[in-house]
């Protein structure tokens, strides 16, 4: 009885990761739709209170009410949206000049991230043959580097840094998973976005900065505008997706080990591919097939052990 309770939070994890990154990479599509004349700051303030209006309906409307909202860890919850937040615009700046397939491939060091922190710093197990696997998605890495080019581009290593730092957000969720829901560890999130979003709006939102051919940093200074009828529709996309995938993979992530939760997360490259193709007309060339194979083919590898190992410990 016992196993069975195990594995139906195990099953109930897995989906909540698979959908979580689904609805992930439609805000992906929809922020790299806004990149080429939005400010990125007041794309992630309408994003926040759109989320925050979706999370405070789900609230209000769920049996605990608002009350789930008390916290007794304010630091840590500090911590923890500073860290999203330095991962949300690190991987989006390095989105406006990536195509996406590229910034999703690189991004997906973080589930190998995940694994080494989660062996790391919370001691769960990892077996050699796993630790195999985050190898040959680390050369997965260096092959998306690109640095026979002779020039790593810098989009690419923000997303790496978006990678590790998404890596460490999803840590303090599991260190935090006793005292914490999903609705409260999400809640935060916005909040601290909202917060964040004004501040860096007030600095910069006049567009005193703009002028920038490099994308990413034309993204972070653009001034801002009121949006015309036709953005609303992505704008609202955002703000749904984001409230929706993240109260779905900290849930998952709360209730299951780092290391089952983070390959399924893998889900997002074919979407990435698909959407690339069907939306922005690009189609990743051979060496970021390459980079996208070991890569992915780390996390799926990664997946089939995991499976191995308990069907054998069951």
């Amino acid at each position: 009885m016992i196993d069975l309770a195990a594995r139906k939070i195990v099953m109930t994890g897995i989906l909540l990761a698979l959908g979580g990154s689904v609805v992930f990479s439609i805000n992906d599509v929809a922020i790299k739709f806004l990149s080429g004349g939005y400010a990125l700051h007041q794309v992630i303030l309408i994003r926040s209170l759109v989320g925050l209006a979706f999370l405070i309906v789900v609230i209000g409307s769920s049996p605990r009410g608002f009350a789930q909202l008390r916290t007794v860890r304010p630091r840590s919850h500090l911590l923890r949206v500073s860290i999203v937040m330095v991962s949300n615009v690190a991987y989006f700046l390095g989105l406006a000049a990536l195509p996406l397939a590229d910034a999703v491939a690189t991004g997906f060091v973080a589930p190998i991230f995940i694994t080494l922190l989660s062996a790391l710093l919370l001691g769960e197990r990892v077996g050699p043959r796993r630790w195999a696997a985050v190898a040959v998605g680390m050369l997965g890495v260096v092959v998306m580097l690109r640095p026979g080019a002779g020039v790593i581009h810098p989009a690419t290593l923000l997303v790496l840094f978006s990678a590790l730092c998404y890596a460490s957000g999803h840590m303090m969720t599991r260190w935090m998973r006793e005292t914490e829901s999903a609705m409260t560890l999400s809640f935060y999130v916005q909040l601290g976005f909202l917060v964040i979003s004004c501040t860096m709006g007030l600095w910069v939102g006049d567009g005193h900065l703009a002028g920038s051919s490099n994308p990413s940093l034309a993204f972070l200074f653009r001034g801002w505008f009121w949006p015309p009828l036709g953005d609303w529709p992505a704008l609202l996309v955002t703000g749904v997706a984001v409230a929706l995938g993240s109260l779905m993979v900290s849930q998952a992530y709360r209730t299951c080990e780092a290391g089952v939760i983070a390959p399924f997360e893998y889900v997002g490259m074919p979407m990435a591919i698909l959407w690339g193709a069907l939306i922005f007309n690009t189609w990743p060339d051979a060496t970021a097939w390459l980079g996208i194979v070991l890569i992915c083919g780390a996390g799926l590898y990664t997946l089939w052990r995991e499976t191995i190992r308990r069907k054998e410990g069951a």
